[in-house]
C-alpha cells in the first residue's frame, strides 16, 4: 500500500496531512486525479474559464453554493464560472485543503475543504471556507468531472450561510 499526501494549493499553510491507502492501480488513478486538481486550481487562480471547464464532462451536473440549485451541462456551468470570477477584482485566492480521494479504474471521488475569495484593492482579503465533493469518470482514457458540489453550512434559525467558519 502507498500513502499519499493531501493536496494543498498553499504549501506554506498546509492543513495537517491526511493519507489515503490504495492498491497499485488505484494509486495511479489517484495520482492522475491529483494532477488534474493541481491544474484546475491553477486555472481558477488564473481566472482562465476555458481551462477550468476543460476538466468537466459535457454533461456535468454541478451544485454550486452560488446563484441557483444546479447547473446542467458544461455551457451553463461555464457561464456561471464567468459570472463568479467577474466578482473577484484582485488576485484570486483558491486553496484546497484536507483532500481525500478514492479512485478505481474508471470512477473517482474527491472531497475537500476550499478557501476561496479574492484580494481586495486595499490589500485585504475577502474569503470563505466551502465544502466540496467532486466525482470523476474516466472515458476514453481521460478523467473528467461529471459531478461537482460546493456548499457552505448555514444557521438554521437565521437561514444565513456561515462563511466565517474555520476548519
Amino acid at each position: 500500500m502507498q500513502q499519499h499526501r493531501a493536496v494543498s494549493s498553499d504549501r506554506s499553510s498546509q492543513a495537517p496531512e491526511r493519507t489515503l491507502r490504495t492498491g497499485t492501480g488505484e494509486a495511479t488513478a489517484e495520482a492522475e486525479i491529483r494532477e488534474l486538481l493541481d491544474d484546475w486550481i491553477a486555472a481558477v487562480r488564473a481566472q482562465d474559464v476555458d481551462r477550468i471547464v476543460s476538466h468537466y464532462a459535457p454533461d456535468i451536473l454541478a451544485f454550486d453554493a452560488v446563484s441557483q440549485l444546479r447547473f446542467n451541462g458544461v455551457d451553463a456551468y461555464k457561464e456561471h464560472w464567468r459570472k463568479c470570477l467577474a466578482l473577484c477584482p484582485g488576485p484570486m485566492i483558491f486553496e484546497i485543503h484536507d483532500v481525500d480521494i478514492v479512485a478505481g479504474d474508471d470512477v473517482a471521488f474527491c472531497h475537500c475543504l476550499n478557501r476561496c475569495g479574492a484580494t481586495l484593492n486595499n490589500g485585504g482579503e475577502k474569503t470563505s471556507w466551502m465544502r466540496g465533493t467532486i466525482g470523476y469518470r474516466k472515458t476514453e482514457g481521460r478523467w473528467l468531472v461529471v459531478h461537482e458540489h460546493w456548499s457552505a453550512p448555514f444557521d438554521i434559525a437565521s437561514g444565513k450561510a456561515l462563511f466565517d467558519l474555520q476548519p
